[in-house]
């Protein structure tokens, strides 16, 4: 990588030059020719991947952007300056130390005589005399070891510095892996209410079609379709997440909105239970991210209501007015259950996501009984559309 900069500049600073002129002929032709190679995009990728396996630095891979700035070029020229500065020092004097460390003890075993190069002169005695030449052969390549080593160390921080990751850079790697992991957590709360909501209704239909079993096998097979059908589909949702967890991708697949309120509703009613619903305005027009997560919201009311209420009656409003979504959700509570207190769980880890759902999108959510007898149980949501446009 040094070496074309420095044929260029020999090339630049003619002979026929003053020898002052030609230093700095080539001074400014190495320069340029520097800052031309740092210039391209591709030069700061070759050298982090350059310093990470000469050097040992570890530094991340730079950002894909279409435009790279000029700093980022100018510091990228810096380093291929000092690694070429760097890279001719430790050649000269690794050379210097190979050719030392070989010559002399050659000079010695052919039998003594003098050694002269670069204006230097030293004579080697034959015999015991000349035993020095081996000490001083080790010595050499022990100073060129260690001249590599001291190069690649003085490079390691200087290739921090220059080829690491600016501020704006960190930050945005930061952001991105905060974005990860906030869609992982996404997709890991749409898998606990789209499973949940199917092992709950698959239970309530299991056990329907035990008892319907001998005195009405037709509805007790409906009720076993049911279940192979949500099951189905509950598969095709865990196949789909946990192969956008493993590749590391966005998901494709189209996600469930209000649009598909009707199948829904239709699997509650088809565990048994009796559910009334209840739509006001247009919910086609209703922004898609308020759409995606209401349905999610609701799912998991209507889980929560199959699981721990009565399924006697049900009632599920949705009323998109006035720039609000709401939905409300009532069901009865088993006439067994113990009265309502302040603090006690019911359905915690569906409601907190319920709550974290309402929370993103700006809105608002309630959910306890109804009166204090705790005779029915009431979720609210009101989710503002303006705001999410």
């Amino acid at each position: 990588m040094s070496l074309p900069p420095v044929v260029s500049a020999l090339v630049v600073a003619s002979p026929k030059w003053p020898a002052a002129l030609r230093v700095l002929g080539f001074l400014l032709a190495l320069c340029a020719a520097l800052v031309a190679m740092g210039a391209p995009r591709a030069a700061r990728h070759g050298c982090v991947r350059l310093a990470n396996r000469l050097l040992g630095t570890g530094l991340p891979a730079p950002p894909e952007s279409p435009v790279s700035p000029w700093g980022d070029r100018l510091r990228t020229s810096v380093f291929l300056a000092a690694h070429a500065a760097v890279g001719a020092v430790v050649t000269a004097v690794l050379c210097l130390s190979v050719f030392t460390a070989f010559v002399l003890p050659s000079v010695w075993l052919s039998g003594g005589g003098p050694v002269e190069s670069w204006g230097w002169a030293l004579h080697v005695e034959h015999g015991w005399r000349g035993v020095w030449t081996g000490v001083v052969s080790a010595g050499c390549l022990a100073l060129g070891g260690c001249v590599v080593a001291g190069g690649a160390a003085a490079m390691r921080p200087l290739a921090a510095f220059l080829l690491g990751p600016r501020p704006a850079e960190r930050l945005a790697a930061v952001e991105a892996q905060r974005d990860l992991l906030a869609q992982r957590n996404r997709l890991a709360q749409e898998l606990h209410d789209s499973i949940g909501h199917t092992l709950t209704a698959s239970t309530i239909q299991a056990a329907v079609a035990g008892e319907l079993m001998d005195s009405d096998p037709q509805a007790a097979r409906r009720a076993l379709s049911s279940i192979e059908e949500t099951s189905r589909a509950a598969m095709d949702d865990l196949d789909h997440v946990l192969g956008v967890l493993r590749a590391g991708q966005s998901p494709t697949a189209p996600q469930h909105t209000l649009a598909d309120l009707g199948p829904l509703t239709d699997r509650v009613r088809q565990a048994g239970a009796r559910l009334r619903t209840e739509t006001v305005g247009d919910l086609a027009q209703v922004p898609a991210t308020v759409s995606r997560e209401a349905y999610r919201i609701i799912q998991e009311g209507l889980t929560n209501a199959l699981r721990h209420g009565e399924t006697a009656e049900i009632g599920l409003r949705v009323a998109a007015r006035d720039g609000w979504l709401e939905v409300e959700l009532v069901n009865p509570l088993p006439a067994a259950r113990v009265p309502f207190r302040p603090g006690r769980e019911r359905g915690q880890h569906g409601l907190t996501g319920i709550a974290e759902r309402v929370r993103l999108l700006r809105g608002e959510v309630s959910a306890g009984p109804t009166d204090e007898h705790g005779t029915h149980w009431r979720l609210a949501a009101r989710i503002p559309l303006r705001s999410v446009r």
